[in-house]
């Protein structure tokens, strides 16, 4: 079954465009489209859609409201008929590398961010990633934009968060390692584990606390204070 791609932009060249590439491929349609974030929401009742190339700054609702609305489904739309976590993913499509918006966006569920003027192939990829589960945001890049925009956030006023009280000990040292960066690989080497075994682990930890994908997860360890801006153990 093709993959569903909703594109959402206020400019209606940059639609056109990415629909051309988008339609070009055979396992991919693109089945909806709307200027602004508003209009994405109320369509998203009535289509089915897999992954939603979202732009951040657009009139009425930005990307980051309505990302945060069909992610989270806190207006019943997303997830109406669906389990949790199983409503369109939401790839940010942003102008700027590192915009703060973007950011902003993953933390509201986005599954991960690319740049506008991003290779055909390479958007082509990110989709795929995105409907399959994963992220498409790199482990060395996740790690540059949360100690860029870290900082930035409103402090935490608790250091700690109840959910990470659901992880084994070696779950708590995979996410710890996950949010500094490394990859599956890497963790498999620095805990002379196999890479099926992290794998295994990465996978439970996303289950255990409810989460899309690694962004979310690196997300969280910021959050509740488990690293610290920097890269190191809270």
């Amino acid at each position: 079954m093709a993959i569903r791609v909703m594109l959402v932009d206020d400019q209606v060249l940059l639609r056109t465009g990415f629909r051309m590439v988008l339609q070009a491929q055979p396992d991919m349609e693109v089945v909806a489209e709307a200027g602004d974030g508003a209009e994405a929401v109320e369509t998203l009742r009535s289509t089915a859609v897999d992954v939603v190339l979202m732009d951040v700054r657009m009139p009425k609702l930005d990307g980051v409201e309505a990302t945060r609305l069909i992610c989270g489904g806190a207006d019943g739309t997303a997830t109406r008929g669906r389990e949790p976590g199983d409503g369109p993913r939401v790839l940010i499509l942003t102008t700027f590398d590192l915009d703060e918006y973007a950011f902003s966006a993953l933390k509201a569920g986005a599954s991960g961010f690319m740049l506008k003027d991003v290779p055909p192939d390479e958007l082509l990829a990110a989709i795929r990633a995105v409907h399959s589960g994963d992220a498409v945001v790199a482990p060395s890049t996740t790690r540059r934009l949360l100690d860029r925009f870290t900082p930035l956030l409103p402090s935490v006023s608790q250091p700690t968060h109840k959910e990470l009280d659901r992880l084994t000990d070696r779950e708590r040292e995979v996410l710890l390692l996950v949010a500094q960066g490394l990859s599956n690989g890497e963790i498999a080497a620095k805990l002379v584990l196999s890479e099926a075994t992290v794998k295994t682990h990465v996978g439970r930890i996303l289950t255990k606390l409810g989460l899309r994908d690694r962004v979310q997860a690196v997300v969280l360890a910021y959050e509740t204070g488990l690293v610290k801006a920097g890269g190191g153990a809270g």
